[in-house]
């Protein structure tokens, strides 16, 4: 066989093994540059969503009822809040639907953790409590007597859903930490009567304290000054039928007439 021949056959297999060496250096080499000199990809600003820090319980087992017989047909619903953080509590009852014309009353039993080292002012809290409504002419009124004392009052107008008139209640102590607030709204010409809104408190009562003896020592006291909404009163007592509370339900619009 010729010499030369010989060689090239040789020589053949390294010289293939080079060139695609050579090819695959050339294509590592363009992805990575390709990686490189690339546009960096265009990121969307992403819009942080705000989580209430207060976690509501599903199946709260209730420490407090609202018992009034008057409105024994009306819708009432019970809700329990706990503060992520702090572990504070609030329990929560309504009475009545939270947009008509008919009377609605929500009362907060707050207990806090380490989430706050003080209650805010009674206008503050009404108004933070009460957002959803859209409080306007928020004012302070004359302190109402009731059973837990005497109450902090706010009255005003709501903006959001149906208009109505609000009487906003504070009573905060400081042995056991406890706030009791809410507010008590009726739609219409109509304005909700103090009284109306002493006799509602006047049934609100403890259930159990769990593992809060003060508090179970707070309700057992001013269940000494409750006055039955007036029975205990020789002025109103006198009269047969002294209904003050949820009176205004006698005068709802019958729903089988509305629409005709």
């Amino acid at each position: 066989m010729h010499p030369a021949l010989h060689s090239w056959r040789e020589e053949l297999p390294s010289t293939l093994v080079r060139l695609l060496a050579y090819v695959g250096g050339l294509a590592v080499l363009s992805t990575v540059a390709a990686q490189v000199f690339q546009s960096p990809p265009v990121m969307s600003a992403i819009t942080p969503m705000h989580r209430s820090p207060w976690i509501e319980i599903e199946r709260p087992f209730p420490a407090f009822a609202l018992t009034i017989p008057e409105a024994i047909d009306v819708p009432s619903h019970y809700a329990i809040r706990r503060h992520a953080q702090g572990g504070g509590r609030k329990d929560i009852l309504e009475l009545g639907e939270p947009d008509t014309l008919a009377p609605y009353l929500q009362v907060e039993i707050y207990r806090p953790g380490g989430e706050t080292r003080r209650f805010a002012e009674p206008r503050t809290a009404i108004a933070e409590s009460a957002a959803a409504l859209g409080p306007i002419d928020v004012h302070s009124d004359e302190p109402l007597t009731s059973k837990f004392g005497l109450l902090d009052i706010v009255t005003f107008d709501t903006s959001n859903g149906t208009p109505r008139h609000c009487l906003g209640f504070v009573r905060a102590y400081d042995d056991p930490r406890l706030q009791l607030s809410g507010w008590f709204c009726q739609g219409g010409a109509e304005f909700v009567e103090r009284s109306t809104l002493a006799c509602a408190l006047d049934r609100l009562s403890l259930l159990s304290a769990g593992s809060e003896p003060k508090v179970g020592a707070l309700f057992a006291q001013v269940e000494l000054n409750r006055s039955f909404c007036g029975q205990r009163d020789t002025i109103l007592a006198s009269t047969p039928k002294y209904k003050t509370l949820w009176k205004a339900l006698a005068t709802r619009p019958d729903p089988r007439r509305l629409g005709r």
